[in-house]
């Protein structure tokens, strides 16, 4: 009886200890209200990245843009990148081109945007643009 007595304390101590340890480390759980704002501008923002996709799938931009020399993937990754504001102004962009046009405005526009970031240095997709070495 008596080394049973002697065995449980270490053992209880290690239970005490690892029962400590994992609640300590353990993130609290925190909940809040989801304003309409967010949640509105949320679906937008998904409806008008799934407006720019559906346009920049369509066989005859696809076809532009392999005449131009840019790759119909990059062009995924790179609307996948873009952030909701910046998704926004090219929806907005999208609006202001005439109906029935060979949406050629759009397409130097998204032109113009990955040069910029190619010119900052987030991608490269241009080959004559010149990047720095990066150490």
């Amino acid at each position: 009886m008596d080394k049973i007595r002697r065995l449980t304390k270490p053992v209880s101590h290690l239970v005490v200890l690892g029962l400590l340890a994992l609640s300590l480390h353990l993130p609290a759980a925190n909940a809040a209200m989801v304003g309409t704002e967010t949640v509105v501008n949320a679906a937008q923002a998904q409806q008008n990245r799934e407006r720019v996709l559906s346009t920049l799938n369509r066989a005859d931009v696809q076809q532009q843009l392999v005449a131009r020399g840019v790759d119909p993937a990059q062009v995924q990754a790179r609307l996948d990148s873009l952030t909701d504001e910046e998704v926004q102004t090219l929806a907005a962009k999208m609006d202001q081109l005439p109906a029935g046009g060979d949406a050629l405005g759009l397409l130097v526009f998204i032109f113009v945007l990955l040069l910029i970031t190619d010119i900052l240095g987030f991608t490269n997709v241009y080959p004559f643009v010149k990047h720095p070495q990066r150490r």
